[in-house]
């Protein structure tokens, strides 16, 4: 544990800055894949109705264990607070826009500026250093 703390408190500026490094650029990856696999769940869990398809609840199950891994994998890198958030952020805003464009769901002014300060809070935790 302690040289697992100490790389990450020597790597933090590189971490929370720019994709600078092979080993930083791939935690993205797996965390941006686990993104999306998050989104294949929930929209499985949908087309489930309730488990009682068979077919989308495996599907799902199976998308949430791979957003989980990839998730993982991520953490191995990545500070778990700015993964987390985003992991969460960008599935929210992911489904939520599946859920207007393909299952006709509300399109208010009002959501749209909730996933618009989402999204702001996703981009900080990326861009912005941690004080």
């Amino acid at each position: 544990y302690a040289s697992m703390a100490s790389r990450h408190n020597d790597a933090s500026p590189i971490l929370l800055g720019a994709l600078t490094t092979g080993e930083n650029l791939m935690a993205w990856t797996w965390l941006i894949g686990a993104c999306i696999a998050e989104i294949v769940m929930a929209i499985s869990l949908k087309y489930s109705m309730g488990w009682t398809r068979i077919g989308p609840s495996i599907f799902g199950l199976l998308a949430s264990c791979v957003s989980i891994g990839m998730l993982t994998m991520a953490v191995k890198t990545l500070p778990i607070g700015t993964a987390y958030a985003i992991w969460t952020g960008i599935g929210a805003i992911g489904v939520t826009l599946i859920g207007i464009l393909v299952f006709d769901e509300d399109t208010t002014l009002l959501r749209l500026g909730c996933m618009a300060l989402i999204f702001a809070g996703i981009i900080g935790l990326k861009f912005l250093p941690a004080q």
